[in-house]
């Protein structure tokens, strides 16, 4: 949690700072687990930051810390998993006997980024799996409110996961951890509650979910009253939000439409869409290992006439805030840049599939999704600029935490480290494409007064955290009006 959710301690720290709620109590369980900054928070909230990293459940060695781990934006990429020893216990299945068959596909977790997941039941190890990404888990409190439009059901009462449907019983986030354990702890595939594993408590879900529901954004942007200045991302925001081909010089990206302000929402819910992702030939999962990369039928359990696999052939709208971030994108790893991701909407597979025609049948000019290249490299150059400048605004929030909060030597630190990866990244998705190289400049320039900071006395440290915090906004305003 120290070194990868920044935006937790923001929204804490702010609801703190408004008297939402009382800081927890020295003597608490919470508070005897946690860190100097996290021990005057929400309570529930480090009891569930400490389980999400910390608990086993008497499984097999993994936690929800694994496949979503703090120092990695909260998901898993094959450059992560590189990284990491022979024996952590996201390999459990390469030296466990137990789980050696049907638990995990090694070649494709370690090649692709893919987990194997059994949403359509454990009846049928062998041929009911499907092998996903792991998606991020900011800003999930923005999208779980479920759509009524979109062919799916209620319940789940919640939307989780790639395709919606990711959680057991009533389908809340609540319930997420039940299946999630049930799925990855395991022992061994009899998966025996009790045996195999410890299912969580009641109090242990409730704090769980309130850790979830603090990481990331509350909210997302207002795009409107966004004013970029580089041409490029500029014309971006502009065709993201165009949705008609006809009467206009601005082409239709008509992202809003499913991406409401560039998250996973659209009138306050979240929708599922069949967009032809699955049918795209040539995905690495399939030219790697075919045979173990059977088709993903996206929500529900049921086998539907033209869909491929079980489910409807729908799957979740994820936010795009983050999403330069936290590549690759898709529910099968499918694309490994934003620019491939935004080019997929321009393709013929989006455009024959249900969501483009009726993307086509809104449009006065009766068209999908048809951009130019140029078109295609401005949407995500504007995405990128998005992802940058809420890397700055977590980035200030903690410098502005780390001056006031006074909370000691050793939490100075672990914070000016998050600071440090948020402005690492907004350096690392801006020089992706080559944009606004000023604001590149000063935000090295912040880290570099970052990391002198960590290391000097309280008096030095204060003066160095200032001279960062000018030089992130003389990026930010770089980068907008």
């Amino acid at each position: 949690m120290l070194f990868g959710a920044p935006a937790l301690f923001q929204r804490l720290y702010t609801r703190a700072r408004l008297g939402r709620p009382g800081p927890a109590d020295e003597d608490s369980p919470a508070a005897a687990h946690a860190s100097a900054p996290v021990a005057s928070l929400d309570p529930l909230v480090v009891r569930g930051a400490r389980l999400f990293f910390n608990e086993q459940f008497n499984g097999n060695g993994r936690t929800c810390g694994t496949c979503h781990p703090a120092d990695n934006n909260l998901t898993i990429d094959p450059r992560f998993i590189a990284t990491l020893p022979p024996t952590d216990p996201l390999f459990v299945a390469e030296f466990t006997p137990a789980l050696r068959e049907n638990f995990e596909n090694p070649k494709l977790m370690r090649q692709v980024g893919l987990i194997l997941e059994n949403l359509d039941g454990f009846d049928d190890l062998s041929r009911k799996f499907v092998m996903r990404g792991v998606p991020h888990t900011l800003a999930m409190a923005t999208t779980l409110a479920p759509a009524t439009f979109d062919g799916t059901t209620i319940p789940p009462n919640e939307r989780t996961g790639w395709s919606g449907d990711g959680s057991p019983g009533s389908g809340t986030l609540r319930e997420f951890a039940i299946g999630a354990v049930t799925q990855h702890f395991t022992k061994t595939l009899r998966r025996r509650p009790g045996v195999d594993f410890r299912l969580p408590t009641d109090e242990e879900l409730d704090a769980m979910e309130a850790f979830q529901r603090f990481l990331g954004r509350d909210r997302d942007p207002d795009l409107t009253t966004l004013k970029l200045k580089g041409a490029v991302p500029r014309r971006g925001l502009e065709i993201f939000l165009t949705n008609d081909t006809k009467g206009g010089t601005v082409p239709a990206g008509k992202c809003g439409q499913c991406h409401g302000n560039a998250g996973g929402s659209v009138g306050g819910v979240n929708p599922n869409f069949a967009t032809g992702v699955e049918q795209l030939a040539d995905t690495p999962a399939d030219l790697i290992d075919p045979r173990r990369n059977p088709p993903d039928g996206g929500f529900g359990r049921g086998q539907f006439t033209g869909v491929a696999g079980f489910g409807n052939g729908t799957f979740n709208t994820p936010p795009l805030v983050e999403a330069a971030d936290t590549p690759p994108f898709f529910h099968n790893n499918s694309i490994a840049t934003i620019e491939g991701a935004v080019a997929f909407f321009n393709s013929q597979a989006f455009n024959g599939s249900p969501s483009g025609l009726f993307l086509a049948s809104q449009d006065s000019g009766q068209i999908g999704i048809r951009l130019e290249p140029a078109h295609v490299e401005a949407i995500a150059a504007f995405l990128r600029v998005l992802n940058a400048l809420e890397n700055i605004r977590s980035a200030l929030e903690l410098k502005n935490f780390v001056l006031e909060a006074h909370a000691g030597p050793d939490t100075d630190r672990a914070l000016l480290k998050l600071m440090l990866a948020e402005l690492e990244d907004a350096v690392e998705v801006l020089e992706g494409a080559g944009l606004h190289p000023v604001a590149v400049e000063h935000l090295k320039r912040a880290m570099h007064h970052t990391r002198l900071a960590a290391g000097a006395g309280s008096f030095q440290r204060n003066s160095l955290i200032r001279q960062a915090i000018t030089e992130v906004h003389f990026a930010r305003r770089d980068l907008v009006e």
